[in-house]
């Protein structure tokens, strides 16, 4: 199923995962909505809005750059309106968008705890309701979070569980809201790396550059989440699944190609045993 003409909105997508998924999606002819609040030039982080943009549309699809902060519910709801009357509706939401903080309970501040809060799991119910509506006059359409399984063990929710809980949250409103949207064929998935990846997030926030040679490239994801985008909506739904796991189910051998230092080990990211 090819994606050409297909209105797709990712948060979160001015770099790293989003920008590559963004990418993947265009090759097919996609309409891209570049929804992120990095809107001007970082000092430290390449990528905005209006780069990748450009890097869209070469790649031979559409681009509409939205400057978003995911917590203003109201520029959530204008937006979805925007992208509907420019690309004539909405084919799939995906939130990339998120914020990682791997700090125990005490040591978090309940502002800081909000803010994680607000950009990971309540970013994904405030997209989901205001896209539904227009999800509903999709021929394919498709909600997709980057979050992962639950997995209960003890290490997960000992070492960071201000995080863990958001990001979990994200996982929850998935499930449920697969059940919520069955009948309506609003596929509802969530998805995750076996592997980190190599990202601002691992360089700047969880470890440092030397850790990058530990990781796939986000490629890896950007094929997942094409695989789960041109699934027919009503074959795919309340799942958490994960990358490698996915792609090796519909033929993919050679996960070489994805590792950042072909010579280094590949760690597991957080959350995979």
């Amino acid at each position: 199923m090819s994606l050409s003409n297909k209105t797709i909105i990712i948060t979160g997508s001015s770099r790293g995962i989003g920008r590559e998924i963004a990418l993947k999606c265009a090759a097919d002819g996609a309409n891209i909505v570049i929804a992120s609040k990095s809107a001007e030039p970082h000092p430290k982080l390449a990528g905005t809005i209006h780069t990748v943009a450009a890097e869209v549309e070469a790649a031979g699809g559409k681009a509409l750059p939205i400057q978003l902060d995911v917590r203003k519910e109201l520029d959530v709801k204008k937006m979805m309106e925007h992208v509907a009357e420019t690309f004539g509706g909405i084919d799939a939401v995906i939130n990339n968008a998120g914020f990682i903080g791997l700090t125990p309970l005490e040591h978090t501040s309940p502002k800081h705890y909000d803010l994680m809060h607000a950009i990971n799991a309540r970013a994904v119910f405030v997209t989901a309701h205001y896209a539904i509506p227009y999800l509903k006059q999709s021929a394919n359409p498709h909600i997709l979070s980057l979050s992962p399984p639950l997995n209960f063990s003890p290490k997960w929710m000992k070492a960071h569980i201000p995080y863990t809980t958001t990001k979990y949250g994200m996982t929850l409103f998935t499930m449920g809201l697969a059940e919520e949207l069955r009948d309506s064929n609003i596929a509802v998935n969530a998805l995750w790396p076996r592997t980190i990846i190599s990202t601002a997030a691992i360089e700047f926030a969880v470890g440092n550059k030397e850790m990058l040679k530990n990781c796939r490239t986000p490629a890896i994801m950007a094929d997942a989440a094409y695989e789960i985008l041109t699934t027919q909506s009503n074959d795919l739904t309340g799942q958490s699944l994960i990358d490698e796991e996915l792609l090796r189910s519909r033929g993919t051998e050679d996960f070489s190609k994805y590792a950042n230092d072909p010579e280094a080990p590949i760690h597991n990211d957080l959350f995979v045993d």
